[in-house]
């Protein structure tokens, strides 16, 4: 689930790169609360990319029940993009699911 405080460049940098991609907005409708964006990606086991730090970090707790990404703002998209790919690659699903990485 991608929320909807990540560039779009970015997922489409993802989609290029052959992930699947479910978009927040598309999926449960635009301004959806953080907390049904979470339930929702732990019900479907999916996992959560987003900006959003603080509120999202809050709702996995410290034994998330299913995958969360923060993806930290950088200076560039491409900056961004090059830092999720990196990660993606490293961890593969199963770093992903049940964890809480940084990108």
């Amino acid at each position: 689930m991608i929320d909807e405080d990540v560039a779009v460049e970015v997922v489409r940098c993802l989609q290029l790169a052959g992930h699947h991609t479910s978009l927040v907005a598309d999926v449960l409708g635009m301004r959806t609360d953080d907390a049904d964006v979470w339930w929702y990606a732990v019900r479907t086991e999916a996992i959560v990319v987003t900006c959003n730090r603080r509120d999202f970090l809050e709702l996995a707790g410290t034994e998330p029940a299913t995958g969360l990404i923060v993806l930290t703002r950088r200076r560039t998209r491409q900056a961004e993009c090059r830092r999720l790919l990196d990660l993606l690659a490293r961890a593969g699903e199963a770093g992903l699911q049940n964890n809480i990485n940084c990108a």
